[in-house]
């Protein structure tokens, strides 16, 4: 097994991130993603999930993790990848919480689409945020990816339509955007905002940033 280019070492925050084989899609309706974002949840337990082990009628959110191996702070899914900033509880906590996420969602997706062979393309990548500036900048980078479905070259030439991509970004379920606004919603179970730097004391300075974000290139 190859070595990582960056040691993933506890205390110290992550940005991770992987897209399906040959960039294909990885999530193709609701089903695919709310799957996804349940397993964050049940997966971030020292206990092994197993779909098996719940009851009918339980979902995910249902298992009983006891303790996590990692703390997650933001998470965005596109059509064709993920995005992840986390920060380890125990030793190799971050490839441990990986492996099950992305294993038990390979598990599905094969089963449900009849196919075989991996999902994804290789090892997850990971990103060091080794410095405050660039920490707090993947809050807005990461939950901002959304946009590029709606309008791909905003970065570029900026937004054509801000108020259709701050309503677009609300009515996308597939992040953890909706926590920051404080939406309360299953999903909040997720996060560990906690073990993050405190960047948005409220909802208001969280969306200042976003919005400043927004208006970069104008």
């Amino acid at each position: 097994m190859s070595l990582r280019k960056v040691n993933l070492v506890s205390e110290e925050y992550y940005h991770i991130y992987n897209r399906g084989n040959s960039k294909q899609k990885i999530f193709h309706d609701n089903e695919d993603y709310s799957r996804f974002v349940s397993l964050l949840y049940a997966c971030n337990s020292i206990n092994n999930f197993r779909a098996g082990t719940l009851a009918k009628g339980e979902s995910l959110y249902d298992f009983e993790r006891e303790k996590r191996i990692v703390s997650v702070g933001t998470y965005c899914l596109m059509p064709n990848h993920f995005h992840i900033l986390v920060t380890q509880i125990e030793e190799n906590g971050i490839s441990k919480f990986l492996q099950k996420v992305c294993t038990a969602y390979s598990m599905y997706y094969n089963k449900k689409y009849k196919r075989v062979g991996g999902l994804f393309e290789g090892k997850f990548k990971s990103e060091h945020a080794n410095n405050d500036q660039y920490l707090k900048y993947l809050f807005s980078y990461i939950h901002l990816n959304p946009i590029k479905l709606i309008q791909k070259n905003w970065k570029e030439v900026g937004i054509k339509n801000k108020k259709e991509a701050l309503e677009y970004l609300q009515n996308y379920k597939y992040s953890s955007y909706l926590d920051y606004l404080d939406i309360k919603r299953i999903q909040n179970s997720i996060l560990d905002i906690k073990d993050f730097p405190e960047y948005f004391l409220d909802k208001k300075s969280f969306q200042k940033e976003i919005f400043e974000w927004l208006n970069y290139n104008n």
